[in-house]
């Protein structure tokens, strides 16, 4: 019997990445997630010994986290077509030893892993006890406007629809992921950025520039036909233009940290164990809550 098979195909992405390092790369969203990403950690107020960056890319984090003092030790790990990493890996199966790293950090990589829970609990194994992941992901509002555009442009001239751009990983599912793999403390959020471009092919070319373009398994293998293009870029402009004719492109960039369990780490109370009753702390009589009064007359 078969296995389940891969999303991402690794091939495609390895040229993906390839392709967008010859044509020079994009980084506008990269660098926002690399501001973001330090001034979170900044808000740990904390130096962290050993540190693993997985897959971002460039070397802007390494930089970025160099100027600010943060690390004693960095790394980079990622893939091959990249002459800035310290190490070569494979996301799917990751060589860290047990309890080996205080912090991991990631920024725009992670989402085209196919076994994300499994990277996950890799992750959690390799920290030390209240050692801290932080990782930004595209989410899954991303290229929102692009998925419905090209699911009509196809419907449309060939009578079906392919998968063009990647399933990114929900808000709420990352949460769950964290917590199965034995997080403590997680936490989720999302910063939803908005670009507006002349055209779509403006967009395209930046999604071949970030190593964007689709990576899929699953994808259509011919070339991409002119009236479908066409009609791509017609529905795009009816659907997502603004009222001065440049149209909209929204990028996800869904935030996680979790920590590795420690004993100094604050514990959620057992329920019945509050020393308060709620009325108490609200000053209000038992059995009231505050606008009860308005509710009754």
């Amino acid at each position: 019997m078969s296995g389940p098979v891969d999303v991402f195909d690794p091939r495609a992405l390895a040229a993906r990445r390839r392709r967008a390092l010859a044509l020079g790369p994009e980084t506008f969203l990269l660098d926002r997630a690399v501001e973001d990403l330090l001034d979170r950690l900044g808000a740990v107020k904390r130096r962290f010994g050993t540190v693993a960056d997985l897959g971002t890319p460039t070397d802007a984090l390494r930089a970025a986290l160099d100027g600010a003092g943060m690390v004693d030790r960095y790394f980079a790990f990622g893939p091959a077509e990249r002459a800035d990493v310290d190490a070569v890996v494979d996301p799917e199966i990751l060589p860290f030893a047990p309890q080996s790293l205080d912090l991991v950090v990631s920024a725009l990589a992670l989402q085209s892993v196919n076994d994300l829970p499994g990277a996950l609990a890799q992750i959690r194994r390799a920290l030390r006890p209240d050692g801290l992941l932080l990782a930004g992901f595209l989410g899954s509002g991303t290229l929102q406007e692009l998925r419905e555009a090209f699911a009509i442009a196809e419907s449309d001239t060939l009578g079906g629809i392919s998968p063009r751009v990647a399933p990114f990983a929900d808000l709420r599912d990352l949460g769950g992921l964290l917590q199965r793999a034995g997080f403590a403390l997680p936490v989720t959020d999302v910063d939803r950025v908005v670009v507006r471009y002349g055209d779509p092919l403006a967009l395209l070319n930046d999604l071949r520039r970030m190593g964007a373009a689709n990576p899929l398994t699953d994808r259509r293998r011919a070339p991409l036909l002119r009236r479908t293009l066409a009609r791509l870029f017609e529905v795009y402009a009816e659907r997502f233009s603004d009222p001065d004719g440049r149209l909209r492109a929204t990028f996800e960039i869904a935030w996680v940290s979790g920590w590795a369990p420690h004993e100094s780490q604050q514990k959620p109370l057992r329920p019945g164990s509050a020393k308060m009753r709620l009325a108490e702390a609200l000053k209000v009589p038992e059995g009231r809550l505050p606008g009860d009064e308005d509710e009754a007359q």
